[in-house]
């Protein structure tokens, strides 16, 4: 079946306005979405609405259940998912089977954490009273996901929000709807009952979600996405005072220090700054390495980053895929320019190549100037820009002096100053000698303008739930 309309009260839903989703390998059309509008938003909360008063009423073992069953399908049908990754979104195989696989694990962590909402029962001091606190199911929840990990970004939030009992309205980027909408078949097979998730892909996101957060039925907002955007829904949200968790643009640096052991940072900068094109909030953006090894580690870099395959990432060959669209890739060509520009000295890459397809190749810039451009925002492309340090606290100052906080990484010989530069830094999370941190048992969230709450770990539930306490005697 061709799962391409609105996904309505398990059912599929048809209408008049439609749109192209492009495969950005090839600038050709893959097929055309339903469009969804306010009509279709009310079915959507209604559906969502009548199926949580059941759901939330189960036990937490059968909510968990359900989610275990969902990852042992998805699991089974991971090359599917990975393919219609790689054909909306570009990223090559090795890249979309890794992201398959994350979002699937989502399912299984949170069937595990259904059944651990745990409360408590104390004695108040002063009063004598008992003091009873227990979790409950905030409310519907708005789900806004991006377009850059089409399945790991939906399931995110997906997971924990059914874990916690909630209803859900999701809407997916317009450059990826179909993987969201491929995997609710999947949902229905594992049990999850209609009405419950609902995916609304639409050309007119604003006027949808803007009619959404002032529903007064809606309590949560989940937001994954630029900075830019999360601002303008949290004015929204505030005018019913919803509950946002907010995952937002980030500007990562990665610190590389002297007795750093050179084929762990080499290794850890590639998959930091190279998993998914680098179009990931958590992508290397700013690699400081210290000026005693920094002629080596450009050198070992930059011949890992030209012995990457660019092409159609359909090909299991191919490293490297293209960018999502057009605007992405000129965006990341003029960050390129721009450093050039300013004295920066390009490594490798740093070509835009003929031919069909958004592709940008691995590229490396030396000697990059704090006024260039790509080191104030985030690059979001296979651009690594490098500079050099020479004192900690120098290099730690620098490393803070953004608005952004998501993520860092440093690269060290010696635990114990690693972890003390980690302390000292002012990121939600850090690599210390890992290029990956996003893990679906870890609180995955930043500080600053980088977004509010957590997604995955424990605390990624309780996102989607409201403490209640009690004040009893007996």
């Amino acid at each position: 079946m061709d799962y391409t309309d609105l996904y309505i009260n398990g059912g599929w839903r048809k209408t008049q306005e439609r749109f192209d989703v492009i495969n950005p390998a090839t600038e050709e059309v893959l097929t055309s979405v339903a469009s969804a509008g306010i009509s279709d938003t009310d079915a959507a909360l209604d559906a969502a609405e009548a199926a949580m008063a059941d759901w939330a009423a189960r036990t937490p073992r059968a909510r968990s259940e359900v989610l275990r069953k969902a990852w042992e399908l998805m699991t089974a049908r991971l090359e599917d998912f990975a393919r219609l990754i790689t054909l909306e979104n570009g990223k090559a195989r090795a890249d979309a089977m890794g992201e398959a696989t994350y979002a699937a694990e989502f399912f299984r962590w949170f069937a595990e954490e259904a059944v651990r909402a745990d409360g408590l029962i104390t004695h108040a001091p002063s009063s004598g009273a008992r003091i009873i606190v227990q979790h409950k199911p905030a409310g519907l929840a708005v789900l806004i996901t991006p377009w850059n990990y089409p399945a790991a970004m939906g399931t995110r939030k997906i997971a924990p929000a059914l874990a916690a009992g909630c209803g859900v309205v999701i809407k997916p980027a317009s450059e990826t709807p179909l993987t969201m909408l491929a995997l609710m078949p999947l949902l229905e097979e594992a049990g999850v009952p209609p009405g419950l998730v609902n995916v609304l892909p639409s050309k007119r996101t604003g006027a949808l979600v803007d009619h959404m957060l002032h529903d007064p039925r809606v309590r949560v907002v989940s937001f994954t996405g630029s900075t830019g955007v999360g601002r303008t829904l949290l004015k929204g949200a505030a005018d019913q005072v919803l509950k946002p968790a907010m995952e937002l643009g980030g500007n990562a640096p990665v610190i590389v220090f002297d007795d750093a052991d050179m084929d762990v940072a080499i290794e850890g900068t590639m998959l930091a700054k190279m998993r998914n094109l680098g179009e990931a909030c958590t992508a290397a953006n700013r690699i400081y390495v210290h000026e005693k090894i920094a002629p080596e580690f450009t050198r070992r870099l930059t011949d890992a980053m030209s012995a990457l395959k660019v092409g159609d990432g359909t090909d299991p060959s191919v490293d490297v895929g293209p960018l999502v669209n057009a605007a992405t890739r000129d965006k990341v060509a003029e960050f390129v320019a721009d450093a050039v520009a300013k004295g920066a000295k390009l490594e490798c890459g740093g070509k835009i190549p003929a031919g069909k397809g958004y592709f940008y190749p691995p590229t490396v810039l030396s000697n990059v100037p704090e006024t260039a451009d790509c080191v104030q925002d985030e690059i979001f492309g296979p651009v690594a820009a490098l500079q050099t340090f020479t004192n900690t606290e120098d290099v730690i100052r620098r490393a803070n002096d953004t608005e952004y906080g998501l993520v860092a990484y440093v690269f060290s010989g010696d635990f114990k100053r690693g972890l003390q530069v980690c302390e000292r830094l002012d990121y939600g999370m850090v690599g210390l000698n890992r290029g990956l941190v996003s893990d679906p048992a870890a609180p995955f969230g930043g500080t600053k303008q980088s977004g509010l709450g957590r997604e995955g770990g424990h605390e990624g539930m309780l996102e989607f739930m409201e403490t209640q306490y009690i004040s009893a005697s007996w």
